[in-house]
């Protein structure tokens, strides 16, 4: 596949599944009548957009290095035929999860919305299953030992020592 031919088939498949996730079944959720309670954060619910802001820029970096280095997309039905282990890759597995997510927990700062948090909590199950039960053993048929080699190195969620020191 091209990487023009890529490169609009990921820009595709964002408006439709990330999209879906992260903008119209949030508005949908909050268009309803279903948040009986807000969640109220004050002031700090701005610091919503600057996670929505990150959340976004994590989702693009990963899939675009889907694009330029795995030469791929990041739907299943176009995935990369090369392992993609380097760039943000390197640092955790699952970036492209790791952006939607923290697009949801920004969303949920800035509307303080309680329904909001149920369904990130409900989309971070569904998530972590999908990669858990179907995603990594694909992977592992796919490429093999580069696979095993790169999951014993890199976190599926929060890189090493992103928050804490490692204690050696």
């Amino acid at each position: 596949m091209t990487k023009s031919a890529a490169l609009i088939k990921t820009i595709l498949f964002t408006f439709v599944a990330p999209g879906s996730v992260t903008v119209l079944l949030p508005y949908l959720i909050l268009s309803s009548d279903w948040d009986l309670f807000a969640i109220n954060l004050g002031i700090f619910h701005r610091a919503g957009i600057l996670l929505m802001a990150a959340g976004f820029t994590i989702y693009l970096f990963s899939a675009f290095q889907f694009v330029f280095t795995g030469r791929g997309t990041p739907s299943p039905l176009d995935a990369p035929p090369i392992l993609v282990a380097k760039g943000i890759y390197r640092y955790v597995r699952n970036p492209m999860y790791v952006g939607v997510l923290t697009i949801l927990t920004g969303e949920i700062i800035f509307f303080q919305s309680e329904m909001l948090t149920l369904y990130a909590i409900l989309a971070f199950i569904m998530v972590n299953s999908f990669v858990h039960f179907y995603e990594e053993k694909a992977l592992t048929k796919k490429f093999g030992e580069s696979y095993l080699n790169y999951k014993s190195r890199v976190p599926r969620w929060i890189p090493r020592g992103l928050f804490l020191k490692r204690l050696n």
